[in-house]
């Protein structure tokens, strides 16, 4: 890596399953100095014993600079933001002290991002969408020119605060939101790579996006609200076929926005399969009593669909249950 473009000064906002595990194998590289904006439990976890990341093979054990005052860390090469998608409002006034001028901010999240029309779109450029930034106050303090857009492939858990546990997948798809391959986002790649990910860079982040979205926003939801494990969920032919259904849905909006899916849901089901019995990332959070990620995976999906004049009456039923689920356990606002 061309040293000027050397990526030293590293924080993770949201150091829960996912923005711990990419920390902690961050923190192995040359030169690498980690600290994580934290609050809470797990602050204080972090301050007592640093960030532990469980694996099959190995286990690392990360000393991080820690703190809930970004002005603290200061302006950083690289800023991870893995929050949940409903505390990307609340700490995105907060870590503007992390962004120096060429600092990259790398979006680690599921669902619809705040940037997705920036610098694409067609018809829909730089649209905000009202579900996801109605008032824009998250883009105004989380720049564009600062955005590298993610597609994580893994599935990892906490423990506890500050131990995450790594079940399986080490895939990152990254790439600029317009789609250019810049010395900064090789800079990235390279930097991702050597920690050890199966980093691929994407000519169209968006579409990486949006595949993934494809499985989550139907998958999701209904295991949130049925409290049944994915076997179970694709295991049942009605079900199955609702969920084929919202999926054409979001296929075809794919295809008016300019990222077409090449596969059919049966498609899709097969691979969710094969991954086994496990409780998707919405069931977990419902259990834990965490505000669920209903907005970015299916509110967005839904608005864009209305932008483009495309009905969809089964993405309709879905949200309406999944939210109206939800609300009953506080866990989604009135």
């Amino acid at each position: 890596m061309n040293e000027k473009m050397r990526i030293q000064r590293i924080c993770i906002v949201g150091a829960g399953s996912i923005g711990g595990w990419i920390g902690a194998r961050l923190s192995r590289c040359a030169g690498a100095h980690l600290s994580v904006f934290a609050r809470g439990e797990t602050l204080a976890a972090l301050q007592r014993d640093g960030l532990q990341l469980l694996m099959k093979d190995a286990q690392i054990q990360a000393e991080v600079k820690v703190s809930n005052d970004a002005a603290e860390l200061g302006e950083q090469d690289l800023v991870i933001l893995a929050v949940k998608a409903p505390a990307v409002r609340e700490v995105a006034a907060q870590i503007t002290p992390l962004l120096g001028k060429d600092t990259m901010l790398l979006s680690a999240m599921n669902g619809v991002p705040w940037w997705f029309f920036d610098g694409f779109g067609g018809a829909l450029a730089n649209r905000r969408l009202q579900s996801i930034d109605a008032d824009g106050l998250i883009a105004q303090h989380l720049k564009a020119q600062h955005i590298i857009g993610s597609v994580v492939h893994a599935s990892c858990a906490t423990n506890s605060p500050g131990v995450i546990q790594h079940n399986f997948g080490n895939g990152l798809i990254i790439g600029e939101p317009s789609g250019q391959d810049t010395p900064r986002v090789q800079a990235l790649l390279a930097l991702l790579k050597e920690a050890g990910f199966d980093a691929t860079l994407s000519p169209q982040i968006q579409k990486d996006i949006w595949y993934k979205l494809w499985g989550n926003m139907t998958v999701n939801p209904v295991s949130a609200i049925t409290g049944a494990t994915t076997d179970k969920v694709l295991g049942d032919d009605l079900l199955r076929g609702f969920i084929s259904a919202v999926m054409l849905e979001a296929k075809a909006i794919g295809e008016k926005i300019g990222i077409p899916i090449a596969q059919q849901p049966e498609d899709r089901h097969q691979v969710t399969l094969k991954l086994g019995a496990f409780k998707t990332s919405m069931l977990q959070d419902v259990e834990a009593g965490r505000a669920v990620e209903l907005d970015a995976l299916v509110s967005a999906g839904r608005e864009i669909g209305q932008l483009c004049n495309i009905a969809t009456p089964y993405t309709d039923a879905l949200l309406g249950l999944a939210r109206v689920h939800a609300r009953q356990h506080q866990l989604y606002p009135e």
